[in-house]
């Protein structure tokens, strides 16, 4: 069985729900950057231990957190080494807005895989853009390069719409498929 990480940054709890719900559909492990932008004490030998991995981070003015920032930066040694190269990887965020620059924030993860030499899955599901769609849709944001979620400012974590939590883990169900068959 492929080893799956989700390594995600989370300032509220809901981008946390998300990593839940991804991890839900590949059997992946959770792997919180904490406040300050750090990973757990064995968190750089449990993503040097992945065949994939999954980047989660809220989009907070138009790009991820500073702590995924933070996250991502540090990854340069990885880089330097080509740890990471043939990994799987995969990534989702989530914000306030129904845009709010969301697809700015996947084109960073993605990029960030991609300067690893990683193997990038995309969503992989149809718009749900008829005029009949609704938020309880799977795809209801349209996203294609990864998974895109959004979370009313004013809404709790047991309020994220369950169209995107479905969509969350559907996309964790594709990477698993993905990195069984790239890493099996």
């Amino acid at each position: 069985m492929s080893k799956i990480v989700i390594v995600f940054h989370s300032g509220y709890g809901h981008t946390k729900k998300v990593a839940e719900a991804v991890a839900a559909g590949s059997g992946a492990e959770l792997l919180a950057i904490d406040a300050e932008g750090n990973l757990p004490e064995g968190g750089r030998d449990t993503l040097a231990a992945a065949d994939a991995i999954v980047f989660g981070a809220p989009t907070y003015m138009g790009s991820p957190s500073w702590q995924f920032k933070k996250f991502a930066d540090a990854t340069s040694k990885a880089w330097f080494t080509r740890a990471w190269q043939d990994k799987v990887f995969g990534g989702f965020t989530n914000s306030a807005s129904l845009n709010g620059d969301k697809q700015v924030s996947l084109i960073a993860l993605q990029t960030l895989a991609s300067q690893h030499g990683g193997i990038w899955v995309s969503l992989g599901l149809p718009p749900a853009n008829s005029k009949a769609a609704a938020r309880t849709d799977v795809n209801n944001l349209g996203g294609s390069v990864g998974l895109l979620v959004q979370s009313p400012s004013d809404a709790s974590v047991e309020e994220i719409p369950s169209g995107d939590l479905a969509t969350a883990k559907l996309y964790g169900e594709r990477i698993a498929a993905v990195t069984a068959k790239l890493r099996g």
